[in-house]
């Protein structure tokens, strides 16, 4: 029996990178899984993943930006496996540029991914979540902790250059996450921030000519970290590495234990020791 034995999750943004890895460690530690990706081939390939290690997990592909997607993916967890216990919300990316030239769409659109997209999914949550409680408390049962983990940054908590857009989106993630663990707690619902430091994705892959990109919704954002840069920042960071997807993923599983029940209303910093 894992920790999370007959949990319902939905993890936005779950078919790469520290996505899958909260969606890999969830569901091993039993919990059903609604795996959710821009594109349809990576979330399928997660809940294929879970899938063949004797897990559940249907897929919930989509933008988490687009009108109507949140009811669809909370719909998703109640159609498929009869109710909601995490949400994670994880999707995201960066859109890089110096205050004097981030262009309005470039401002909307980080917003919209890491702020608003949180805030559509947990409001779209809200009615199940009651109708959950509710139901519990009129037949004398035991309310369960549920849990919310939202996704932030070191950018998020000191702000970082060239990141107006993202800094401001992940600081608005710690006051969504205050406000909803006041709001929540008469549910029993745990709130919290996980707020990652530098941790080896795609979106920070080493790229020597500074060209990678990324496709979001046939726009081509460009990612990357210089690997002198890259080099300059391991050694800043007192555990002398970049941090792993699986190891940010673990940051993540800690508030959705069982162990974590009476814990709300935290940032915890999964940086390796460095902080700003």
């Amino acid at each position: 029996m894992g920790t999370l034995e007959n949990k319902v999750a939905i993890v936005s943004g779950s078919g790469r990178g520290i996505g899958r890895e909260i969606a890999l460690k969830l569901a091993r530690e039993g919990a059903k899984v609604v795996v959710n990706d821009l594109d349809a081939e990576p979330a399928d390939e997660t809940v294929a993943a879970i899938e063949d290690a004797g897990g559940l997990a249907v897929a919930c592909a989509g933008s988490v930006t687009e009108d109507g997607f949140a009811e669809r993916f909370v719909q998703t967890a109640v159609d498929s496996f009869g109710g909601l216990d995490i949400m994670v919300n994880n999707a995201g990316y960066t859109w890089d540029s110096v205050i004097q030239k981030m262009t309005d769409e470039q401002w909307d659109a980080i917003l919209d991914v890491h702020l608003k997209a949180p805030f559509r999914i947990l409001r779209a949550a809200q009615p199940v979540i009651a109708a959950a409680v509710k139901k519990a408390k009129a037949a004398g049962e035991p309310i369960p902790c549920r849990k919310v983990v939202n996704i932030s940054s070191l950018a998020g908590t000191g702000g970082n250059p060239g990141q107006a857009n993202y800094s401001s989106a992940k600081a608005g993630v710690t006051g969504l996450t205050k406000t909803l663990a006041k709001e929540w707690g008469r549910y029993n619902v745990t709130v919290n921030t996980v707020a990652f430091g530098f941790i080896k994705t795609r979106l920070t892959e080493a790229s020597a000519d500074g060209q990678a990109t990324i496709d979001v919704q046939g726009k081509e954002i460009k990612v990357g970290v210089n690997p002198d840069l890259m080099t300059a920042m391991e050694q800043m960071i007192p555990l002398g590495r970049a941090g792993a997807p699986s190891e940010a993923a673990g940051a993540v599983y800690l508030f959705c234990t069982p162990e974590s029940d009476y814990v709300s209303a935290q940032t915890l910093v999964c940086g390796g020791g460095f902080n700003f």
